[in-house]
């Protein structure tokens, strides 16, 4: 049996051994992918629906800032966050370097810009004809917002997905903010980085497989919500 074919055994034995190892990286980086995505849901959603819904100076160049935005190296991130969180940086006194919470913002920094644009796209692309049916109606600008993000609620769960997607697979970040400390700030990324370098290849690649099989069912989700969004 050549090299690659008993790692893959091995990696297999591993996962369906349920190695305490393997899967305390998988649930880390799940909470921290999950908290992340929660939080900049909640603020990228709402600022989403105004962007789109009112015309103002400087729109066009917002929108242009987030699509360049949506691009940003994971590593920039993360050298910015380094800086601020630092001891001397201007939030070391929090203590929250190589910290999951330090993970969390960092992934949150770069699913938010990711969420907000698909958020404005998904709602410009709605029904021309939904906007001036609410006015004719006398909804106010908190029933129209809520009205238009029910009737786009598929498209922008799509978005919402692909920051998920984002942040399971972000290495950069998670490693100059989190440390990779294992059973606390490691995740499947980090770890699989980790273990290759030391020659642990069995471990990374039972990593690897499950970083694919979790992306696969992410995107099995996105493409059922982009089939009931049209």
């Amino acid at each position: 049996m050549d090299y690659f074919s008993h790692s893959l055994s091995v990696a297999l034995e591993l996962i369906f051994q349920l190695d305490p190892a393997v899967w305390q990286v998988v649930w880390t980086s799940l909470k921290i992918s999950l908290m992340a995505i929660v939080i900049a849901s909640a603020m990228a959603i709402p600022l989403g629906a105004l962007i789109a819904l009112n015309e103002f100076a400087g729109k066009r160049f917002i929108q242009q800032l987030l699509n360049t935005l949506m691009a940003m190296p994971t590593v920039v991130v993360g050298l910015l966050l380094y800086g601020l969180l630092s001891r001397r940086g201007a939030l070391g006194d929090l203590g929250l370097l190589y910290t999951p919470w330090a993970v969390v913002i960092g992934e949150c920094l770069l699913i938010f810009p990711i969420i907000l644009n698909l958020t404005v796209v998904a709602i410009q692309s709605a029904d021309s004809r939904l906007l001036p049916t609410l006015h004719s109606l006398g909804a106010n600008r908190g029933q129209t917002m809520w009205m238009v993000l029910s009737e786009t609620r598929f498209a922008i769960m799509a978005a919402v997905v692909v920051g998920f997607g984002r942040a399971l697979g972000e290495v950069g970040a998670a490693m100059m903010l989190g440390g990779n400390i294992e059973g606390f700030t490691r995740t499947m990324t980090t770890a699989i980085a980790l273990e290759t370098s030391k020659g642990e290849f069995e471990l990374g690649l039972a990593l690897g497989l499950l970083l694919l099989s979790i992306a696969f069912l992410v995107n099995l989700f996105l493409q059922l919500l982009q089939r009931r969004a049209v």
